[in-house]
């Protein structure tokens, strides 16, 4: 079972976590040119202006979700890693490792998830009770209304039937649905209002079915819920129902030019509201006074939540900002380099000094010998480990006497590769391919099966393990996760078993580990002949290599020492 701490230190945490850091300038910029469009285009029609606002929170789960897919950095499933000059480093493969460095910035993802998951919770809810207007203390309208309504959407040109109903519990006029929308009217209010006053007031309802700002407003929903943390998504979110009233304003005025008469209706319905369940749907947004204004032709501006959201937003953003750019990005091993054996300079990781165990857990983990790291561990002062390092790079140092150190340049690309390309729910260093990766270099060749899926890496020489040697590897939950069946090691022996086919060597090696041996069947093709045969192993010392074949031996088979 994965822990929290693998779970945050998987590159979609990471990622998540930076894009939605990012998005606080991003949104706070998008917000800034749907300002800037408003106030160049303030005597462009509401349509236009609704357009503008929609455009821009579309572009915000776009932004969003093209910044994750730049630092995911777009991993394939199958990596063959390149071909370069082998540097062969201590070939011993610790069996532990220590825990991946967490991002602290991936703390944002979960906690951003859980609250989307409230929201959304919230919205269902809402949805929930605005669908069952539609069908609780509803009465059809009389039968002389209904075909005016059908000669008012031929007007508006409407093609959808549309259904008119009286509801008990409506407050305001309302439409419910998109593909078989109902218009609800408020108890009272055909009897309560003039002919010419319900014709404007169904014009403006016509008018969202005919926009589709049903479906416009599930779409404004389902942002809102995503970033639900920024005030720019909010102040957007009110740009576009504001906007969207407006325009439906105006196709009524167009069909019907008495504004004052309009003005009346609206204000008459008003006043007859009574509190009532406040849907979120299609009509409802906007500012009542501002909407009685315009229509009168009163443009003079109505004080609004708008500058506050908007200085609030840029502080927010501004701070964050300060914070991001302070606050470097979490560093991998591969990435930050280790106590440079040039100057004094002291790595930077997660925003702080890396420490000198962690170079040795982490940095140096797969190179450095355990007699060297006996004798650095014994060390008391950090000058002496400083020193240490500084010779431990130069030890290795294949071009000693130059600026460069060949060895250093190569383990740090190595480990870079590796958290690259072979990450999955741990960082990519400290998977198997990646652990071989960085001991051994690139394979000469690779063998990949993807129906197992399996990969099988050749190297034709690795010193102290000889010629043609194999490592596989195999992704049986098929989730990018790739293990290590069998694979050299220092010091280390395999006994190999005979087997007839290439199923016989399946069912023998699943066999063999229900016992617990560390089997894997290995099929070798040739010029002239298949050989199907099971490697059990390996073993670090001749005791535990003899115990092997005699359980091997106890289980009924003929084990051979593998060269």
């Amino acid at each position: 079972m994965m822990t929290l701490d693998s779970r945050l230190a998987a590159p979609l945490a990471h990622a998540l976590g930076r894009a939605l850091a990012h998005f606080l300038w991003q949104g706070a910029l998008l917000a800034a040119a749907l300002w800037v469009a408003l106030f160049i285009g303030a005597g462009r029609t509401a349509r236009w202006r609704h357009h503008a606002a929609m455009a821009c929170l579309l572009a915000m789960p776009l932004a969003f979700g093209a910044t994750v897919a730049v630092l995911l950095g777009g991993r394939p499933g199958t990596v063959q890693p390149p071909l370069a000059p082998r540097m062969i480093f201590n070939s011993v493969i610790p069996q532990g490792t220590p825990a991946a460095p967490v991002d602290r910035l991936a703390w944002l993802a979960p906690l951003w998830l859980a609250g989307v998951i409230l929201f959304y919770s919230f919205r269902l809810a809402g949805w929930l009770r605005v669908d069952s207007l539609r069908r609780r203390g509803v009465c059809a309208a009389p039968p002389e209304w209904q075909q005016r309504l059908l000669a008012l959407a031929a007007a508006v040109r409407v093609s959808r039937p549309v259904v008119l109903l009286e509801s008990c519990m409506a407050g305001v006029p309302q439409v419910i649905g998109y593909w078989r929308p109902v218009i609800l009217l408020p108890l009272g209010a055909l009897a309560g209002l003039s002919a010419e006053q319900v014709e404007a007031i169904l014009i403006h309802e016509l008018a969202h079915i005919r926009r589709a700002d049903y479906l416009v407003g599930l779409m404004q929903g389902l942002i809102e819920g995503l970033f639900f943390f920024h005030p720019a998504v909010w102040w957007i979110s009110a740009v576009m129902r504001t906007e969207r009233e407006y325009a439906c304003d105006d196709v009524v005025l167009a069909l019907r030019p008495n504004a004052r008469a309009y003005a009346v209706a609206l204000t008459t319905l008003e006043q007859n509201r009574w509190p009532a369940i406040r849907p979120a749907a299609a009509a409802n947004g906007g500012n009542l006074i501002k909407r009685i204004r315009r229509l009168l032709g009163d443009r003079a501006p109505v004080p609004s939540a708008r500058a506050s959201a908007l200085a609030g937003a840029a502080v927010l953003v501004a701070a964050v900002a300060v914070a991001v750019v302070a606050w470097p990005p979490a560093r991998s091993f591969a990435q930050s380099q280790p106590l440079s054996s040039k100057t004094s300079r002291t790595p930077a990781k997660n925003g702080r000094k890396l420490t000198y165990q962690e170079w040795l857990d982490e940095d140096a983990a797969y190179i450095i010998t355990a007699a060297e790291r006996d004798t650095f561990l014994a060390l008391r002062t950090d000058p002496e480990r400083k020193h240490f390092i500084e010779q431990f790079w130069l030890r290795r140092d294949p071009t000693s006497g130059t600026d460069q150190n060949a060895f250093k340049e190569e383990h740090y690309r190595r480990l870079a590769y590796a958290n690259e390309h072979f990450a999955s729910s741990v960082p990519g260093w400290k998977t198997d391919r990646g652990h071989i990766y960085i001991a051994y270099g690139p394979p000469d060749e690779i063998d990949d099966h993807p129906e197992v899926p399996q990969q099988i890496w050749r190297f034709r020489y690795i010193p102290e393990l000889g010629n043609g040697i194999e490592v596989v590897f195999r992704d049986p939950g098929r989730k990018g996760e790739f293990r290590m069946v069998a694979g050299p090691a220092a010091h280390g022996f395999y006994w190999r078993v005979e087997v007839g086919s290439g199923n016989a060597a399946e069912f023998a090696a699943q066999s063999l580990r229900a016992k617990g041996l560390p089997a894997v069947a290995w099929h070798r093709h040739t010029d002239r002949v298949s050989l199907d045969q099971v490697l059990v192993g390996p073993y670090p010392d001749e005791a535990s290599f003899a115990k092997a074949k005699a359980a091997l031996e106890a289980a009924g088979f003929h084990p051979d020492r593998a060269q």
